[in-house]
This record gives structure tokens, sequence and C-alpha cells, in this order.
């Protein structure tokens, strides 16, 4: 089933658009430029300088939405489940001095970071859960970006119906944010195939779009021009705001 479009919306431009369909629509609409416009605003006011909120046990949503978003069914896939990702291995490569691979168990004997915060999806709902991963900064400082590095851009596992691989980026500002995690779990239990096993991005800091599911590859580069449409993101490339902070 290919990946559900939905709202595209701003924070700071959420009264005067209020919900719309993307792609040519919004493209074409004076939103999109709203949305252009405020992408700036939000990141030069809301910047990742500050940290999300924590919450208590007592807040998580036992059962965690999953959006609507497809889980990959492909035989490569369908085999890292069946062999409980045993044969996985995490690729960072690119502009780096020493590219890495590690595999499930090497990033579960880092230390791991848990952190209880409230995902906030595009769609205009929010859920509160449990992650213990990796933080991002900590696989990006073994790989030793090099000096014209500027963005961590993540290659997922999964593709749409046609056939276009879904990505993600940040700036490498974004990826070292002390709550960035290459998450691993999520409320006590190893991530489910729907929620995007056997790794995960979390970002607190920006919506939910930007906390890319079944993460294979970290590619660290000097520009994401040249990858899928040159947005920066599969959303992205189809009209969503690249920062997208909260």
């Amino acid at each position: 089933m290919k990946r559900r479009l939905f709202v595209a919306t701003s924070l700071a431009t959420l009264g005067a658009v209020g919900c719309a369909p993307i792609s040519n629509a919004l493209n074409e609409s004076p939103a999109h430029g709203l949305l252009t416009l405020s992408e700036k605003w939000n990141q030069a006011a809301i910047g990742t300088r500050g940290l999300a909120k924590l919450y208590s046990d007592m807040d998580i949503d036992r059962t965690f939405r999953t959006n609507g978003n497809s889980t990959p069914s492909d035989s490569t896939y369908s085999s890292l489940v069946a062999a409980d990702f045993r044969s996985y291995k995490l690729i960072v490569d690119g502009a780096v001095e020493r590219p890495q691979h590690f595999t499930l168990p090497q990033l579960r004997a880092m230390p791991l970071q848990t952190q209880i915060t409230r995902h906030d999806c595009v769609e205009g709902w929010s859920a509160i859960g449990k992650w213990r991963g990796v933080p991002l900064a900590t696989i990006l400082a073994m790989a030793q970006p090099k000096s014209d590095a500027r963005f961590a851009i993540f290659h997922c596992l999964d593709i749409d119906e046609q056939n276009a691989p879904y990505y993600e980026s940040l700036n490498l500002h974004q990826a070292a944010h002390p709550q960035t995690l290459l998450a691993l779990d999520l409320n006590d239990k190893a991530l489910d195939a729907d929620h995007g096993a056997p790794v995960r991005l979390r970002i607190p800091t920006q919506l939910g779009y930007k906390s890319a599911k079944w993460v294979g590859r970290i590619e660290l580069a000097s520009t994401f021009a040249k990858v899928g449409s040159g947005s920066g993101g599969y959303w992205e490339d189809q009209g969503y705001e690249w920062y997208a902070g909260i």
C-alpha cells in the first residue's frame, strides 16, 4: 500500500492555511508560499537549542499509533524480520573519514539514552512514547565527518508503489541535538516492524515525518540536491517543509 498522503501544515501558518491536500494543489496555492517563507522563520526562531519536554511513565501511550505508513513487504526486509535482524547492518558513509557499519548487537552495546517525549504528527495528533536508542551524535562522531559535510541523509528500507525510496535529512546541527536518537526500543520493547524496526530516527524537536523509520544507511554529504527530487526528504519532495521544527 502506498504511503498515505496526509495534511501538510506549518505551525507558524496553521491558522492561515488550515488543512489542504499537498502535491500540486499545495505547490500551486498561496499557502505554499507562506509555508516556504515560514520555514526560515521557524528555524531562526525555534532553532534546535532547547530541549523537548520530558514526560513520566504515567503519561506514556501504551498503544502508539503508526499513522498509516506502510511497512516494507519486499523480500529483503521480510528476510531481515524472519532472521530477527541478525544480518542487518547500519551503513554510515559518504563525506566521512572513517566509514562505518554497525550490526544491531553493536548498536545495543553502545551507551543508550532513554527519553519519554511526545511525537507530534503533521496530521494533528500526538502520542507520548518511551524511546531508547543511540544518540545520533555518537554514531556520526565515530564516522568523523569531513570538513565539507553539511547534511546527514537517511536512506530507508521502504519504497512506495512507484519504487521511490523513502529518505529524510538533517543538517549536522540538528543531527547533533542531544535528544536526536537512532531509536531501537519503544515502550520498553524492541521496535516492531510497523514502528520502524530495527532502527528509526527519533527527533522530538521536529514534526513526526522527520523521524524516519527503517533506516538502513546514513550518508553524509555537502548537499541533498541530488537525492530524490532534491528537497531533502520523501515528503519534502511533495511540498512539505524541510525544517519542520516545533
